[in-house]
């Protein structure tokens, strides 16, 4: 089962203020220790959002919303995603991420199972997302 661990955004990420070296090198650590068990899938951090964009659809209209958004709190700042053999494992390699701000700011992270192909069954659209390697597991 694959897993994607979100840290939210705050004030200082939307400043695209750079994260102090300490927090570099615990989160250089964690991300090592997920390598070395297999764990680790991908992980990244993300630009502001003033440097994205939205598309919102209105029937088979769309429009784009350039950023950035009000609501930091709403916003995703960086991801990982690791595999897991069960949600168990997964929480425990989540209790064991390194604090995203730890200079007193409150922070959160989410995590959220992947979905994965084999759970919206196995039409002729399903087997064409699995050839492309699109949602596939581990």
């Amino acid at each position: 089962m694959r897993f994607m661990i979100m840290v939210r955004a705050n004030k200082d990420t939307e400043a695209d203020v750079k994260p102090d070296e300490s927090l570099l090198t615990e989160m250089t650590t964690y991300h090592e220790e997920l390598s070395k068990a297999g764990a680790l899938v991908d992980a990244s951090g993300l630009q502001p959002s003033s440097k994205g964009w939205r598309i919102r659809y209105s029937g088979k209209k769309r429009s784009v919303v350039d950023g950035p958004y009000t609501e930091a709190k709403e916003l995703i700042a960086g991801y990982t995603i690791i595999e897991a053999k069960s949600r168990e494992e997964a929480l425990e390699w989540t209790k064991r991420f390194p604090n995203p701000f730890p200079n007193g700011q409150e922070s959160e992270i989410e995590v959220r199972p992947i979905k994965g192909l084999e759970e919206l069954g196995d039409s002729e659209v399903v087997r064409r997302f699995r050839d492309l390697g699109v949602g596939t597991q581990k």
